[in-house]
């Protein structure tokens, strides 16, 4: 038997959360600085929908224990995910953009060998019970060094506040990883107009080293409204892991998504 949910989560206690406040408070006195000196918009935008997984690898420690699937326990998806989003334009070629994007799933399965997890060993065709959280808080910055006729491009970097925990429980016995840390990312952004009111948008943020890497990039159709109101829909795609002693994971996450914003 196996059964898996989504449930969005933001820390509230902890360095996380202390973390996620200095994003915020951040982003807050960019938006006091610029709206007091520059004719720039903000814009608000709402992202959910579903969310599958391809892979979920874990092996902790990385040099010693056991590599095991992580989707044998919390099942595939689909699963309901939210993302948020807030973006700030100076003006036609600087923006700023904070995403708060939360992912937490947990299920009950069986796993297929014996899984020895940190400081314990989890014995195969028993019920175990597994938690995947990969919590992300980004603060971006765009540089649009093109705008001309149909065409917009920018590029720019990220600074992501990572909140991630992974954990197996087996009747008493429960063993947990969690990782807080912070990743610089690159930035890179397309957008075709098809006309005044719809376009096609290709966003991405990733970053490569010998120890890991990451990539979260969306391909999205977009609709205006004349009221300021906007929806789009479209893919999102999220990979990435790190592989080094004390850790190995590697997840590939698949989103169908839908968007409500709105333009002040």
């Amino acid at each position: 038997m196996r059964s898996g949910t989504a449930t969005p989560h933001i820390p509230d206690e902890g360095e996380a959360h202390m973390l996620l406040l200095r994003l915020c408070k951040l982003f807050g006195l960019v938006l006091i600085m610029a709206s007091s000196a520059l004719a720039g918009g903000l814009d608000i935008r709402l992202e959910g929908g579903g969310v599958w997984f391809s892979r979920n690898d874990v092996r902790i420690p990385g040099d010693g224990g056991t590599k095991f699937d992580m989707l044998d326990l919390t099942g595939k998806g689909p699963d309901p995910y939210i993302r948020f989003y807030a973006t700030y334009d100076f003006n036609d070629r600087h923006a700023l953009r904070l995403t708060l994007a939360p992912l937490e799933v947990d299920g009950t399965g069986r796993l297929s060998e014996d899984v020895t997890f940190k400081d314990d060993v989890f014995t195969a065709d028993t019920p175990t019970r597994g938690k995947y959280k990969f919590n992300t808080y980004r603060l971006t910055y765009r540089w649009s060094f093109c705008n001309r006729g149909r065409w917009r491009w920018g590029l720019g970097a990220a600074v992501l506040v990572r909140d991630a925990d992974i954990s197996l429980e087996q009747g008493d016995k429960r063993q947990s990883r969690d990782d807080l840390g912070l990743v610089p990312l690159l930035h890179w952004y397309g957008e075709y107009r098809l006309n005044d009111q719809a376009s096609v948008i290709l966003d991405a943020e990733g970053a490569w080293s010998p120890m890991g890497r990451a990539v979260d990039a969306a391909l999205t159709a977009q609709y205006h409204f004349d009221s300021g109101w906007y929806a789009a829909a479209g893919y999102r795609t999220l990979e990435g892991g790190a592989d080094n002693d004390e850790v190995y994971t590697f997840a590939w996450l698949h989103y169908a998504k839908v968007t409500v914003g709105f333009r002040f």
